[in-house]
């Protein structure tokens, strides 16, 4: 069992549907979960989270003003957003939900095993986080998309590579664009980035092997792989020299 509960923040503009969702929560055995607050529509949500930290919102989308949609992209700009979910008795608005990275859509009348495996998964990424954050605040990429702005944890960033206009930012799981160039990058994180290629930035705990490999453009030299993705990137002569200090051992062959 949980060590703390969940702080949850539940926004409805329905006092019953808010009273419901706050008996369920007390129901919650794992994880445990607490209703910290309630609010019945988007500018009382804000002003909650000006007062205390949540590591969940319980969002209904139709809501009088702002809707459930709109505050989810506004708590996405805050410093340490409370994870999403949104609870809603309209299914059509899911496919929109999960594009702004809601955790988990649940629909009216929501069963107490729907919401604890959705309280469940906002547990395992809040332990993940705090895991990651061992005293100290953790660094976020921000990158511009779609009108919004995502925030992508640095320290799941596998590898920068510059191509055309934009830099491909790559983790195990997305891959995004970022604008600016990678000496910038290199020059603001010079300890968690190690320079592979006049093209690329890679994280060294992600490296697993110096490898050879024929490039379309290149020809034949070596490349890098790397944990949690299965494209390789290609090693510059000039820097060989780092990447096989980085890797600690010898280069293996393909």
């Amino acid at each position: 069992m949980n060590e703390t509960p969940l702080q949850v923040l539940i926004v409805d503009d329905e006092p019953l549907a808010r009273s419901r969702l706050a008996t369920l929560l007390a129901d919650c055995r794992d994880p445990q979960a607490v209703a910290a607050a309630e609010a019945g529509d988007a500018p009382a949500a804000m002003a909650c989270l000006t007062q205390q930290r949540f590591d969940v919102a319980l969002l209904d989308i139709h809501m009088p003003g702002a809707s459930g949609v709109q505050l989810a992209r506004a708590l996405r700009e805050r410093p340490e957003p409370p994870l999403v979910i949104f609870v809603t008795a309209h299914p059509e608005h899911a496919l929109e939900a999960f594009e702004i990275e809601a955790l988990d859509y649940l629909t009216k009348p929501v069963r107490l095993e729907r919401l604890q495996a959705a309280l469940q998964k906002a547990q395992r990424l809040r332990d993940l986080q705090r895991r990651a954050e061992p005293g100290e605040c953790r660094e976020w990429l921000l990158i511009h998309e779609r009108g919004g702005t995502r925030r992508v944890p640095l320290d799941e960033v596998l590898y920068f590579k510059a191509e055309l206009k934009y830099i491909t930012v790559r983790t195990a799981s997305a891959t995004y664009l970022l604008d600016g160039s990678l000496s910038q990058l290199e020059e603001k994180y010079p300890q968690r980035f190690l320079r592979i290629h006049r093209n690329a930035l890679v994280a060294p705990a992600a490296l697993r092997a110096l490898v050879r490999h024929r490039d379309p453009d290149e020809g034949d030299g070596w490349a890098v792989r790397l944990a949690g993705v299965s494209e390789v990137l290609m090693v510059s002569r000039r820097q060989m020299g780092s990447v096989r200090e980085a890797l600690g051992g010898p280069a293996s062959s393909a």
